[in-house]
């Protein structure tokens, strides 16, 4: 019956620090839509970004920063994300360690986004 996600939506404490994060650090592309909402687009997916407190109906029943638990697939290779987090100055909290993804092993490194969400970048190992 599913064949996909469309996106998902995450919910921030601070917009700004979010925006930075995710489109200078992991590189998305900042999306405008609707009434001053805003989305993080990569690949065929996106990220809904709601403010805590300010979320557009319908909402999550809890929605809460930091409860996010993401994996995405690089679109480069895993060294050279390595390198660009280093280069930016962003921890990498483990890894690189062996996973098993959704279709097939994986090559990971995790860290955090600014509200603490556990990111996981990957490559098909």
């Amino acid at each position: 019956m599913i064949d996909h996600l469309d996106h998902l939506v995450l919910t921030t404490r601070d917009r700004e620090r979010c925006i930075d994060f995710y489109t200078r650090v992991l590189g998305m592309t900042l999306e405008a839509f609707g009434a001053g909402r805003v989305a993080f687009k990569y690949g065929e997916q996106k990220i809904n970004l709601h403010e805590y407190g300010k979320e557009f109906l319908p909402k999550a029943a809890q929605p809460t920063p930091g409860s996010l638990d993401l994996c995405f697939i690089a679109s480069i290779p895993l060294d050279e994300v390595i390198a660009r987090l280093k280069q930016l100055g962003v921890p990498v909290e483990e890894g690189p360690v062996a996973r098993t993804g959704a279709n097939w092993p994986i090559r990971s490194v995790y860290l955090r986004d600014p509200d603490q969400n556990l990111i996981e970048i990957s490559e098909r190992a």
